[in-house]
């Protein structure tokens, strides 16, 4: 019996997430350029083995044993990953693109094709990929705090898939992820599962309390919860910001958000000028007027005509995805049942053309 994520919902529609297809063919490719080395065995007269020797010794192995076993795979992790006692801001960034073998680098590549589209989408491209080096750097250092001056090398993309992830959980807090279940090999299901439980699941369940308990063995808990924590800090900052940032992706926007526009006409004073806004074409000042406005509405049917009209003003941007997250939202707020028939008719024409 196993569980595998294979995939979420919903998605961006008309948008290819060139950047997170290249960072896994980037992956892919380093993997296969350096699977050759693995079956070169190592020269032990070879200058460069004397401190892989030494790291060895150091920690406890039987050099002898396994002085047969080496390979320039071995030597080259060695010199490029990164390494806490022997820190290199080179290798900080080389060892993201390197993998221990193929199960590592599948279940890397599979994490960060499920849920790096969304993000990707979210952020724009070079934000993304600037955020993707930035929170795996993060992941490398916090591991690196907890490894103390180790100099065993660190390799693995998965401190900044783990930044992905923070993203993920922050920005679409109702996506569902389609969880694979297989039982004795002829019971095959697919279910639809909450993605923050998902990754909750991940964060305390697969990380924390193996730091917890000191049962971290070989696997880098540390970078995990430093590049997730990382993610999960600065989707919080640019929430705030509304991702004002050079090269940020602008999104055509959803067919229907022309003719969903004119569905709010006289919540109340915000809502009618979010109205104006919106028709000057001005949806990010939109956005940040009613990010002001909802903390200080008290009342349930307020907050969900706010929160209604921040999904629109998101539609208008060619966010559905996240316009999806706001109008759920608003269905929990209590809205009164004209508000809440508009909510209902927004959420049938995502699906309608479904992000």
């Amino acid at each position: 019996m196993f569980f595998l994520p294979i995939g979420d919902t919903p998605n961006p529609r008309n948008f290819t997430p060139w950047v997170n297809w290249g960072l896994i063919a980037a992956n892919v490719l380093v993997y296969l350029v350096m699977l050759p080395l693995s079956f070169q065995p190592v020269d032990p007269s070879d200058p460069a083995v004397l401190p892989l020797l030494r790291l060895l010794q150091a920690s406890g192995a039987d050099i002898r044993a396994l002085l047969g076993s080496l390979s320039a795979y071995d030597l080259f992790t060695l010199e490029h990953g990164y390494k806490p006692g022997l820190p290199s801001a080179a290798d900080l960034f080389t060892a993201m693109f390197m993998h221990g073998g193929f199960g590592h680098l599948a279940g890397n590549m599979l994490f960060l094709w499920i849920y790096g589209d969304n993000v990707e989408h979210r952020l724009g491209r070079v934000p993304y990929l600037l955020a993707y080096l930035l929170t795996g750097a993060v992941a490398t250092l916090s591991y690196g705090l907890l490894a103390g001056p180790s100099t065993v090398p660190l390799v693995g993309a998965s401190g900044a898939i783990s930044g992905v992830l923070g993203f993920y959980f922050f920005l679409f807090p109702r996506n569902e992820v389609k969880i694979l279940f297989v039982l004795f090999w002829f019971i095959v299901r697919v279910f639809l599962v909450p993605s923050r439980l998902v990754l909750a699941l991940y964060v305390i369940w697969d990380n924390l309390l193996p730091v917890l308990t000191s049962a971290g063995g070989s696997t880098a808990y540390g970078a995990h919860l430093g590049g997730f924590f990382a993610g999960l800090s600065l989707a919080w900052v640019g929430e705030r910001l509304d991702w004002h940032i050079p090269g940020a992706h602008r999104p055509e926007p959803h067919p229907d958000a022309a003719a969903l526009q004119g569905m709010h006409a006289g919540a109340d004073a915000v809502s009618a000028r979010v109205e104006a806004l919106l028709r000057e074409g001005r949806e990010a000042e939109a956005v940040r007027l009613l990010r002001r406005s909802l903390p200080a509405a008290r009342q349930p049917g307020q907050q969900a005509r706010l929160m209604f009209l921040l999904g629109i003003a998101r539609l208008r941007q060619g966010q559905a995805t996240a316009a999806w997250q706001n109008l759920l939202a608003a269905l929990e707020l209590d809205p009164d049942p004209a508000t809440e028939a508009r909510i209902r008719r927004a959420l049938a024409a995502i699906r309608a053309h479904p992000p």
